[in-house]
């Protein structure tokens, strides 16, 4: 019997499933629903706003004006501020030192109207610069590039007229000096900060700088106009006589290589200061350009040795105390031996002693051993209060900064010692400014009094009405008229026959003195450098002018006071009686 088909069953995979399928389906996590999700987002949202809105409110609220000041101080451009001064002008009204407004020229490309090729040609038409290299500083950046300093207002009316987006003129006050060189040193300038850095402008910035209004609105130069009062700093100096005197003296020194030079003249009835030229000088308009030394002021703030031109102030004193007299003789041997030193005449190789010569050929013939023995008529002691008493002690006051206070021995040393006394009789031991040797002769012009030098006149108004003066204390009387005159026809004869010579000038009485000194090194010993000078009165009739010449260290073959600053000087007085209108008083 046959049997029937066995039947074989498949289980279906979906109800019967695999065990590793169940493992897949157990391990797969449980999706969320719809409005899980929803929430979820929105609460994410949610968190984010709340976070930003947290920090602007403390960007505004908390932090808000420190980030404000910040933003401020790097988008705008500040201009330095500077206080407006006074202008400078100079006896005859014209202008050394002025305010004027300058500006800054910046662009910013980013609100640029035209393309940068068409800004940059018509700028480099305006302020010489190429174009190729406006377009490079274009690219730069995208605001705030600075193209140019010290614009004038005329260019920048110009470039304002060009009516280009993107263009910004920043405003400054500055300081300018029209006659640039002429009279740096005694002028002075202002710094990139605005800061008075020499000369008057330091010295006198009380009076230069106007009164500030502490209600006024933030710096701005063009409202400064309203607090200026019209007034002026006038000085003493005359600018024709001054330009010849720079002239003349750069001319000097170039030709006998020296080291530096000055030309000081000076009314004597009154201290004022017509001239004050020195080499090398510099262009305060162009300060930054020029050496640490050519900012001194050296007639004023460096001493010397004046060697003979001493000399006349010495026989002053001997003459006022009495222990000589005009027509005296003295003895000069030539030669002197003080202890170890030995004094001797410049010219005592090749003329000796001279013998028994008068008061007049002391000067005449710059005699050293001469004016020993006159000085050592006086009792030390005396002459060292004579020292005193012409203010070798002390500065002269004048208006000027950084005065140098002379180099005298101290008393006791002085009295004590022979040779100090010896060598400050013919100018030397002891050491001043040339502005200290000025004033001195200026007391033998005037009639015997010691007037302080100055160089301001004062604040004058537009009608040239004074309204303030420096405090002048008045002259005080050293010598006598008659021993001033005495020692003036003494230093006639200086220059009509003796080394003075060259400083002649046809139809005019002139008196005058040499000098040639050694200079003193730092160890106290004397060395190969020299100072040569010539100091001058005129006329001698009526004498009221001083003019001094002071050459350092030239370097020339026979260069001596009165081969060097004895010619300087005939050219200078040969201007200054034009100038100022002095009559010849003789015949050739």
């Amino acid at each position: 019997m046959t049997s029937p088909p066995r039947v074989r069953r498949r289980r279906s995979r979906a109800a019967q499933p695999s065990c590793s399928a169940a493992a897949r389906a157990a391990k797969r996590p449980l999706r969320a629903s719809p409005k899980r999700r929803l929430i979820m987002v929105w609460g994410l949202l949610m968190a984010g706003m709340l976070g930003l809105s947290g920090k602007l409110a403390e960007l505004q609220l908390v932090k808000g004006t420190e980030l404000k000041a910040l933003a401020e101080e790097q988008q705008q451009i500040y201009s330095v501020p500077r206080a407006a001064r006074r202008a400078m002008i100079d006896r005859a009204g014209n202008v050394l030192a002025v305010d004027r407004v300058v500006y800054t020229l910046y662009v910013h490309p980013m609100l640029f109207n035209q393309s940068e090729q068409t800004v940059a040609e018509t700028l480099s038409a305006l302020v010489e610069l190429p174009q190729d290299k406006l377009l490079e500083q274009f690219s730069q950046q995208d605001t705030g590039i600075k193209l140019l300093n010290d614009v004038p207002e005329e260019l920048a009316n110009r470039i304002r007229q060009a009516r280009l987006d993107g263009i910004e003129l920043i405003p400054s006050q500055k300081r300018f000096y029209p006659q640039q060189a002429l009279l740096s040193q005694l002028v002075g300038y202002i710094n990139l900060d605005g800061e008075a850095q020499a000369g008057l402008e330091y010295s006198l910035k009380a009076q230069l700088v106007y009164p500030t209004d502490p209600d006024a609105e933030a710096y701005n130069p063009l409202r400064q106009e309203s607090a200026k009062d019209g007034l002026k700093l006038q000085l003493t100096i005359d600018s024709r006589l001054q330009r010849v005197a720079q002239q003349q003296l750069q001319a000097t020194v170039a030709e006998h290589g020296a080291k530096r030079g000055a030309v000081l003249v000076m009314d004597s009835r009154t201290g004022e200061l017509l001239a004050m030229a020195m080499t090398p000088t510099y262009d305060p308009n162009r300060y930054y350009e020029a050496d640490l030394e050519q900012f001194r002021n050296w007639v004023v703030s460096d001493v010397y040795e004046p060697g003979s031109t001493f000399k006349p102030i010495n026989v002053a004193i001997a003459l006022q105390e009495g222990v000589i007299g005009p027509d005296d003789y003295i003895y000069d041997e030539g030669r002197l031996i003080y202890d170890q030193w030995t004094i001797k005449n410049a010219d005592y190789s090749s003329v000796g002693g001279r013998g028994s010569i008068t008061i007049t050929d002391i000067l005449r013939y710059s005699s050293n051993v001469g004016m020993v023995h006159i000085m050592e008529k006086i009792d030390r002691a005396t002459y060292y209060d004579w020292l005193t008493k012409l203010q070798l002690d002390q500065p002269t006051g004048i208006e000027l900064p950084s005065e140098a206070t002379p180099q005298l021995k101290d008393r006791s040393q002085f009295v004590a010692s022979r040779v100090e006394a010896a060598t400050t009789s013919f100018g030397q031991g002891f050491a001043i400014t040339p502005l200290h040797l000025l004033q001195m002769h200026g007391a033998l012009a005037n009639g015997g009094k010691l007037v302080r030098p100055h160089v301001v006149r004062g604040l004058v108004d537009s009608e040239g009405d004074l309204a303030w003066q420096p405090d002048r204390e008045p002259g005080q009387k050293i010598f006598s008229a008659e021993t001033a005159r005495e020692v003036l026809e003494m230093m006639e004869a200086v220059v009509e026959s003796g080394s003075g010579e060259p400083a002649q000038v046809a139809g005019y009485r002139i008196g005058g003195k040499t000098g040639t000194s050694q200079k003193a090194s730092s160890s106290g010993t004397y060395g190969r450098g020299r100072v040569t000078s010539f100091v001058s009165i005129l006329p001698i009739d009526e004498p009221r002018y001083v003019v001094l010449a002071v050459i350092d260290e030239p370097t020339s073959g026979n260069a001596y006071g009165s081969t060097v600053a004895a010619p300087l000087v005939k050219t200078v007085i040969e201007s200054l009686a034009v100038i100022e209108g002095v009559a010849p008083e003789k015949g050739e």
